[in-house]
């Protein structure tokens, strides 16, 4: 079974507010999400790509992991078209792709390698979000 397409892999990295007053980093979280969710109104071009692959390529990714949830919510994308990662999912994704990042054959290897850097750059600010899409 042969599929079009492609999934990419989008951070949200940058403060689009601009403002001098200090705004408290509950409000930053809320802030931040909103203008992650914002790619649904054509936000898209403030979003910086990280990771495209292939469909097809990302469904055989996705067989290559262990069952479980993190599994589960990398397979969320080809249910819902998208998938929002955040802080909330770094362990459980980082552990998921762990085996493949070290002896995966290739371009398995290279994408677990890149999202467990992406992973690692939210776990150092968690105000940082991943959208993959379907497309």
């Amino acid at each position: 079974m042969s599929e079009s397409g492609k999934v990419t892999f989008w951070s949200l990295r940058q403060k689009f507010v601009d403002s001098d007053d200090d705004i408290p980093a509950e409000s930053q979280q809320v802030m931040y999400y909103s203008l992650a969710i914002g790619h649904h109104v054509g936000m898209i071009d403030c979003l910086k790509t990280e990771l495209q692959c292939p469909l097809e390529g990302y469904n055989e990714w996705l067989a290559l992991l262990p069952e479980g949830e993190g599994r589960r919510k990398l397979s969320g994308l080809l249910k819902f078209g998208e998938i929002t990662i955040d802080s909330t999912h770094t362990s459980l994704l980082a552990y998921t792709v762990d085996a493949l990042s070290k002896t995966g054959a290739e371009p398995f290897r290279s994408w677990s390698r890149r999202l467990i850097e992406l992973l690692g750059e939210i776990e150092r600010e968690p105000a940082i979000y991943l959208i993959a899409k379907r497309h």
